[in-house]
């Protein structure tokens, strides 16, 4: 073997290492979301290794850590303890680490950060050491939620249940009337006769009042729904991947492009 590389076959073997066994993971997006960067040992200067101002969420997997703002754990610094930091904005460390260092569990401290989550919200964040692939996308849906139903009142005609539809009211008036007008109309037998023909019409034609040739109507409250399309921004994407020739679905917060990140099992990673 070649004597000079050697050491970069330890290098090599050290940071392999450093990523099976690693106790803390730096995230470059929120929401463990982006390149990683872990370590289970003290890193003094995070420009050394590509990482310094950007991570955005951290998982502590072991013990406690103390991340500061400065290179050889100097300015303002944080611990952290198991568990995971979805965002480090809340603490004013978003994108500002620049080293960290492991530090004794009975170690009291004062910049403590606060209590973590106990596990990490997104699972398709990205792991240490995972090789990742890019596969093509053959569908996307935006879902944009279940359609929702829509309700209202409104007034409505409707037929009286009674068959002849008679005005009763109406007749009685126009019985009434219908009297007196044949009562001025001739005398003696004559006038008795066309006072009860009075009667008989002027009822007739009062029963019919506001019933040309269909039966009484009235109105009254209808409530009436319908089924409205769903509007709004997509809650979601439904994506479909091949992987080796096998479909496979995720659904995804951001509409995806032409590929998308998976590892070797064919997990989504982001």
């Amino acid at each position: 073997m070649n004597p000079s590389l050697k050491p970069l076959l330890g290098v090599a073997a050290l940071l392999f290492a450093a990523h099976a066994s690693a106790q803390i993971i730096f995230y470059e997006g929120e929401g463990f979301r982006g390149r990683t960067f872990a370590t289970d040992k003290p890193v003094m200067n995070f420009a050394r290794v590509g990482f310094n101002d950007r991570a955005s969420s951290v998982v502590v997997e072991h013990g406690r850590w103390e991340v500061c703002e400065d290179a050889r754990f100097e300015g303002r610094c944080v611990v952290l303890r198991r568990g995971s930091y979805d965002s480090l904005r809340g603490m004013g460390m978003d994108n500002r680490i620049s080293s960290v260092r492991p530090i004794d569990n009975r170690r009291q401290v004062s910049n403590e950060a606060p209590e973590p989550l106990a596990a990490p919200t997104y699972d398709y964040r990205r792991r240490p050491n995972e090789r990742l692939t890019e596969v093509p996308v053959t569908s996307v849906r935006a879902v944009v939620g279940t359609p929702e139903q829509r309700c209202w009142v409104e007034r409505q005609h409707v037929a009286e249940s009674d068959s002849r539809g008679y005005n009763v009211p109406a007749a009685v008036i126009g019985g009434v009337i219908g009297g007196i007008l044949g009562h001025q109309v001739g005398g003696g037998t004559g006038r008795a006769l066309a006072t009860v023909g009075g009667v008989a019409g002027g009822a007739a034609i009062g029963a019919n009042v506001n019933r040309p040739d269909a039966p009484n109507v009235d109105t009254r409250d209808v409530r009436r729904c319908e089924t409205a399309a769903p509007a709004g921004p997509p809650q979601f994407w439904d994506v479909t991947y091949n992987y080796r020739g096998v479909e496979h679905r995720v659904q995804m917060a951001s509409q995806p492009g032409r590929t998308i990140t998976v590892n070797g099992d064919g997990e989504p990673r982001g």
